[in-house]
């Protein structure tokens, strides 16, 4: 995550009366100065003023005029948060201007939305020219630059706010430029492809603060020779909704947009404009994109495009193929932000050319296909699959199904939630009073960006976990499956204590990783009990790892090491070692039994691995195997778990050693040696036939339920993995030739050759989905 905060000047410095200097830890602090009570006369009427004790004025810093301009619904959502939270503070006066789109009746007369806010609208200006062409594009800008200047007359602001790369804000920074008016530009340094750069950076060179959401955009904005005093790395503050946005509990919401009968991940969005550099071809990419959703067949939220040239010709094409009385489309001229974002996180897809698909789906890991080149330079998450020629139907339909309702985990690139506090402080920074004249900055160079011989050397690799219940492991995992390092601690027995433990073993894995030539792409962890792999969040945890529930695992790993988090079920990473390093490498349907402390296991289904409605799919280890019989960990009777796991095994090797039948010749146990498993498996292999009764009772319960699950799911294959798979796998293999369907008997069972499936399992999680094709 980039080091959001960022900032200007951290302190300022100021000289004591004898003249010593001091550090100012608050910059923004106001500034206590004193006159004498003739000169309050001249003062503004925005500055306050109170009596010292001994009869001076001590004046206040006055106030600052803070203008923001909102030219549209998209602008709005990223300006609203920060003109709220000016219009709170006592310390500064909000101005707003209303211009563009907002005030077109075609466009939803989006300028409701600032009145619903509770905020006043000082001066409202038609200047948009219909057309949407490019000629009408220019006359816009003109038509804007001949009202703009009475009404900054009228508002003598002390700062202009301005956003992004439209064509109205560049009206709006040309005028306050040559007005003398300070410029506050938000969003500058990003790329995206197509004329919007162009703008963009021509704001950016009008400006004369800057407001960037990535680190990227930062470094930009300094290779343009802007003061790096002058640029605050705050973030975007759309996810300061975002992150804290409910997004869950909101069928109504969707069946409002979507239709009655519409679910969460069964519908589409689609927003597209145009490319003013390539009308034509955007046009046609749209009559493609339309065509690729009808064929589809899945519900579609539909917004119209804005108003850039070309705007008026792809809604001819929409009305064409009689998308508006469609009843798979639901067209939008506007949704309101709160509600926009609420659909993203929960949509199947999401396809077009807007930035909301590189930037809020992010947040929330929903997928998005690309289209055409208007967001080719934007910092994408994982999420974004780019269909950049989109030049068939057929092209972008298999981007579609490539991508339709996969999960992907969220991204952090434009925010961490914390943008309005930072944007606020450092407005309330910028000295009023100071000359206004730009300067420019000539940076050094910049060191080359091509890649050098160490570079092409390394090794994609993963950080791969095991959190077991006695044992916490952490291991660097090459891309062939190679064990590059590994680190063993025993399991703490807190929930704050293993935290902290396993993000000491991180950052030593990460810095061991640099000496070691290996890239790491991310982090996977393999962990014991319930798991939601969406949002990386252990649910609920085994009796192994007591309290182990409800623990956020994603966030601080993927804050910390500013690395993409996966998270997921022990059994399940078992099956996705195999299918990425073992047997499982070429068959789309096989299931994977881990035995071990527990049972768990894995299903691979065509290609993908099954989590089921409540992410508990492939409890094998719960699956009935007796109407009756030994007492589960969890509390019912007869589980495979309570016949053929390690701790049923250690409990009937414990029973024996209480009635003296355990200890045969050649073996010796330590008199305070705890009996365990291994020692039941020992006493078997030189002959105790009640040890082996033992083990061949937990062989027949895996066979019982093997049986079961070939029945049912008829995979193509079964892995035996973990300590006990080579024990058990003559009895298993011999129970299913003999009691199961003829059908079945042909399957092959295997003992897993992986010598470390959970760790490989952590790592394919990393290493199948951390990269990602230009399709």
């Amino acid at each position: 995550m980039p080091a959001f905060g960022a900032s200007v000047t951290q302190t300022h410095r100021r000289t004591k009366s004898n003249g010593a200097v001091s550090d100012h830890i608050d910059p923004h602090d106001a500034a206590f100065r004193k006159y004498s009570l003739n000169n309050l006369v001249t003062m503004d009427t925005t500055n306050l003023s109170t009596l010292s004790a001994n009869g001076d004025a001590i004046i206040e810093k006055r106030k600052h005029k803070v203008c923001i301009a909102t030219c549209n619904r998209a602008d709005y959502s990223k300006l609203g948060p920060i003109m709220i939270a000016i219009e709170k503070d006592p310390d500064m006066i909000l101005q707003t201007i209303v211009l563009g789109c907002h005030l077109i009746d075609d466009y939803g007369s989006t300028y409701r939305l600032i009145e619903q806010d509770g905020l006043n609208i000082d001066s409202r200006l038609h200047t948009i020219v219909r057309g949407e062409d490019e000629a009408a594009m220019v006359e816009s800008i003109g038509l804007a630059m001949v009202k703009l200047p009475d009404v900054l007359l009228r508002l003598q602001p002390d700062i202009l706010v301005v956003h992004g790369d439209r064509f109205d804000a560049l009206s709006l920074a040309a005028t306050a430029a040559l007005m003398n008016i300070r410029i506050l530009h938000i969003e500058g340094g990003e790329v995206s492809g197509t004329i919007d750069d162009s703008i963009r950076h021509a704001i950016t060179k009008l400006s004369h603060y800057h407001i960037c959401c990535t680190e990227r955009a930062h470094s930009r904005l300094l290779a343009m020779c802007e003061d790096n005093e002058r640029i605050m790395l705050a973030g975007c503050t759309s996810y300061d909704m975002l992150l804290t946005a409910k997004v869950r509990d909101c069928d109504d919401l969707i069946h409002k947009w979507v239709g009655p009968e519409a679910e969460k991940q069964d519908y589409i969005i689609a927003l597209q404009h145009p490319v003013t550099t390539n009308i034509k071809h955007s046009i046609t990419m749209f009559g493609l994109m339309l065509d690729a959703l009808l064929t589809f067949d899945k519900k579609v939220v539909i917004l119209f495009p804005n108003i850039d040239a070309g705007s008026k010709e792809m809604t001819r094409i929409m009305r064409l193929k009689g998308i508006e009385h469609h009843p798979n489309f639901r067209p939008a001229k506007h949704i309101p932000f709160e509600e926009f974002i609420i659909l993203v996180a929960n949509a199947g897809c999401m396809i077009g050319n807007s930035s909301a698909g590189v930037r809020e789906a992010g947040a929330f890991g929903t997928p998005v296909v690309n289209l055409g080149s208007r967001q080719t330079g934007r910092e994408t998450g994982e999420n974004v699959l780019h269909c950049r020629e989109a030049d068939t139907t057929q092209k972008i339909l298999h981007s579609l199904e490539i991508q339709y309702q996969k999960q992907f985990p969220p991204s952090y690139i434009y925010g961490d939630g914390h943008a309005i506090p930072r944007i606020i402080k450092f407005i309330k920074n910028i000295d009023v009073d100071k000359e206004i004249q730009k300067g420019f900055v000539f940076p050094p160079m910049p060191e080359s960006i091509s890649k050098d011989i160490d570079h092409i050397l390394e090794t994609q690799s993963a950080l791969a976990v095991d959190m077991g219940g006695t044992q916490l492991r952490v291991a660097i995992v090459s891309n062939e499956g190679e064990i590059k390092h590994l680190e063993s601690r025993s399991t703490p027995d807190n929930n704050e204590s293993r935290l902290r433990t396993l993000m000491e073993m991180l950052v030593d894995a990460s810095q061991k990783a640099i000496g070691l030539s290996c890239r790491i792409l991310g982090v996977g962890i393999s962990t014991g009990g319930r798991v939601n792999p969406r949002e990386g969040i252990v649910m609920h945890a085994t009796k192994a790892i007591e309290g182990w529930n409800n623990i956020d695992l994603r966030t601080p790993i993927s804050s910390k090491l500013h690395l993409p988090v996966w998270v997921d079920n022990d059994g399940n990473c078992a099956a996705l070692g195999e299918k990425k390093f073992g047997f499982g490498k070429n068959s789309a349907n096989f299931i994977t039994i881990a035995t071990g402390t527990g049972i768990g296991g894995g299903y691979i289904q065509d290609g993908k691995l099954l989590h089921g409605t409540n992410f508990c799919a492939a409890e094998l280890g719960h699956t009935k195997v007796s109407m009756d019989g030994p007492e589960c960990l969890c509390g019912g009777r007869g589980c495979l778990e309570s016949y053929s796991s390690g701790g049923a095994l250690q409990r009937e090797a414990k029973a024996l050693m209480k009635e003296g039948e355990l200890v045969v010749n050649g073996m010796k146990i330590g008199a305070k040696e705890e009996i365990t498993a291994k020692h039941l498996i020992q006493s078997a292999k030189l002959g105790n036939t009640k040890a082996q009764a033992v083990l061949n009772i937990g062989a027949r319960a895996l066979a019982t339920a093997t049986i079961s699950l070939l029945h049912i799911l008829n995979p193509s294959m079964i892995v035996l993995s973990g300590h006990f798979a080579p024990i058990y796998h003559e009895e298993v293999s011999k129970t299913i030739n003999r009691e199961a369907l003829d059908s079945a008997k042909g399957v092959e069972i295997k003992v897993s050759e992986l010598k470390e499936p959970a760790l490989l399992g952590a790592a394919s999680l990393v290493l199948e989905y951390a990269t990602r094709r230009t399709y």
